[in-house]
């Protein structure tokens, strides 16, 4: 076949990826192809300029005896190829339609020679709506006839009008296979990229939650299970006891451990989940959760509100949760205030209480008997990428301060207003 229209080639593999495979069940058809593509209609209208070209040149050179042989073979391979086109694109087997077009060709341009340049559409045609054997057998009769009908054409004495189309079919047929082997190596990389994306998220969320299913755990370690063992050595002790005065104080210390193991899991509960916190207005809602603990606790807002990503929305009321509840066990304050500040790439939080105070440096590590508190709200706040701080000294309340930096891209929590 003639070689210039080689350079469509690659562009044509591209658009068209893997040839589907009416007929035959070694290569599936591509799904969701789209409709015509550029190259497709370059191919098709390519193949209707060259057909009506052909068909005038050789209406002029020849007798119309000769013509109406001819117009009726161009006529069917024009309807034939029109036919194996549309199959093609809905994916539809057209293998008998195939063969027809080929076999309607070959005699076609073996008769007329001028037709050899329609050649390469139905080469590309063939590699598209066949697959497998199916499709180098269809490629290779089209060259074929086209190097017959060329080598006729020269009165048999140009070798190259025989061995040209057959050499470039050959090689149009090992450019198109290696850019199908590409294509289809790089949807297969491609899928493997997709897959690993999604075990490496799957693997973080397990990660996720193995690590708070530790955390929970620790808290109920630390808590409710040393209350409880606590509280059935008190009791069992008061029965061995019972009826002196010191079952009598056995049983009241008991009591009195067990309702602070039930406040101590109540609040456990409670950070694990806040129901009507989440749906309203971040404002409310930090106020909703240090009033659960403060009831006289006030707010103030200072900056425009506006929507926070959700992890830091949720940071921030359980960094409320945590400080409010401190103030209530600990600080016996007389007031508490809220404030929550909306910066342009930052959102402050500070709680202050004007309660007995501590001395930070000189706060109990974490044990069984509480300090979880502020090493926690600690954790929560940095994170997230932001800063955490207490200020406090013995008789001058205290002052539990964060900043959390806010995307400039303004990823909103769902759902959630500001």
């Amino acid at each position: 076949m003639p070689t210039r229209a080689s350079a469509r080639t690659p562009d044509d593999a591209i658009v068209e990826g893997p040839a589907p495979s009416p007929g035959t069940d070694s290569a599936p058809t591509a799904p969701g192809r789209a409709p015509l593509a550029g190259i497709d209609i370059a191919v098709h209208l390519g193949f209707a300029v060259l057909l009506v070209a052909s068909l005038v040149r050789y209406v002029m050179r020849h007798s119309p005896a000769d013509n109406l042989m001819v117009l009726g073979l161009a006529a069917a391979a024009c309807l034939l190829y029109a036919v194996v086109a549309v199959l093609a694109r809905r994916g539809r087997p057209g293998v008998p339609w195939m063969v027809a077009l080929v076999a309607v060709w070959a005699v076609l341009v073996v008769a007329a020679p001028s037709f050899a340049w329609c050649s390469f559409a139905l080469f590309f045609l063939s590699r598209s709506a066949l697959a497998g054997a199916a499709a180098y057998t269809a490629a290779g009769v089209t060259a074929a006839a086209t190097a017959a009908g060329l080598f006729r054409m020269s009165n048999g004495t140009d070798l190259a009008m025989l061995l040209g189309p057959l050499a470039v079919g050959v090689m149009l047929t090992l450019i198109y296979d290696r850019i199908q082997h590409d294509a289809g190596e790089q949807r297969r990389l491609h899928a493997e990229v997709s897959l690993a994306q999604g075990q490496l998220a799957a693997s973080e969320r397990r990660a996720g939650t193995i690590a708070e299913r530790e955390r929970v755990s620790r808290e109920i370690h630390d808590t409710v299970t040393q209350g409880l063992a606590s509280s059935l050595l008190l009791l069992e002790a008061s029965g061995r006891s019972w009826p002196h005065d010191s079952a009598r104080a056995g049983l009241l210390e008991a009591t009195a451990l067990l309702r602070n193991n039930l406040a101590e899991t109540r609040a456990l509960v409670h950070e694990l989940a806040s129901p009507g916190l989440e749906g309203s207005p971040l404002p409310d809602a930090l106020l909703l959760a240090a009033r659960q603990y403060v009831p006289e606790a006030r707010l103030l807002v200072t900056g425009e509100p506006r929507p926070v990503p959700a992890e830091l929305r949720h940071a921030l009321l359980r960094v409320v949760q945590s400080a409010a509840s401190n103030i209530r066990l600990h600080a016996s304050a007389a007031a508490a205030a809220v404030t929550i500040g909306f910066l342009p790439e930052a959102v402050t939080l500070d709680i202050y209480d004007d309660g007995a105070g501590f001395d930070p440096a000189a706060a109990a590590a974490p044990s069984d008997a509480g300090g979880y508190g502020l090493r926690a709200m600690r954790q929560r706040v940095e994170q997230l990428g932001g800063t955490f701080s207490v200020q406090s000294a013995p008789g001058e309340g205290t002052i539990v301060a964060a900043q959390l930096p806010v995307p400039s891209d303004g990823h909103r929590a769902q759902g959630t207003p500001a």
